[in-house]
């Protein structure tokens, strides 16, 4: 089922939110509508706290953006042995993540119509649990790391506009209202700030 996704405003995008255990409720079915949702939405990345539900829960699927990148670009954007990941994260924890950073263009489901250039670390080490409550310690890199990233911020309360200039921010002040108060559509189902 696609699940409305909470746009820019709402109190729950910025609560750090709680983990979870494998007998939380109906975790099967939110994971499910997740995937669901993301793709419905046309998306590489969803977490939990966009729809709703603040627990520390996000889903990443950067082997779609491998596929349909040009190769040259893609040799700047992911590691040769990356084809990309579809995966689930429950519980993560970043661990290590690299000095070297670089910017790229991000975007998100709860902020649609807006994309700004963003500066992260190339690559992190991240301690997570898989969809089968399996504990995973894995080292990422490139897009595949920042999508990650984005969606981990997102269980901590953090929106990729924290790490713009405050300048930027305060240019973007007016279309966040708009985007808040559902005067900017998505083609997506969303949930407005009343």
């Amino acid at each position: 089922m696609q699940l409305p996704i909470l746009a820019y405003g709402h109190d729950i995008l910025r609560k750090q939110c709680d983990e979870i255990d494998p007998s939380y409720p109906g975790l099967d079915k939110l994971i499910d509508n997740m995937w669901e949702t993301m793709y419905g939405a046309n998306g590489c990345g969803l977490a939990a706290p966009q729809v709703n539900v603040p627990v520390r829960l996000f889903v990443v699927d950067s082997k779609s953006t491998h596929d349909r990148m040009d190769e040259v670009i893609r040799e700047d954007h992911f590691v040769r042995e990356d084809t990309g990941i579809v995966e689930t994260f429950i519980n993560a924890n970043i661990l290590d993540e690299s000095d070297d950073a670089w910017i790229d263009e991000e975007g998100c489901l709860s902020i649609p119509a807006l994309t700004e250039r963003v500066k992260r670390p190339w690559s992190i080490t991240i301690e997570y649990f898989n969809r089968q409550f399996e504990k995973q310690t894995k080292t990422f890199y490139g897009t595949t790391a920042r999508m990650i990233q984005h969606e981990y911020d997102h269980t901590e309360g953090v929106l990729y506009l924290d790490y713009l200039k405050p300048l930027t921010r305060k240019l973007l002040h007016g279309k966040l209202e708009k985007i808040a108060k559902g005067q900017i559509k998505a083609k997506y189902p969303m949930q407005f700030v009343k």
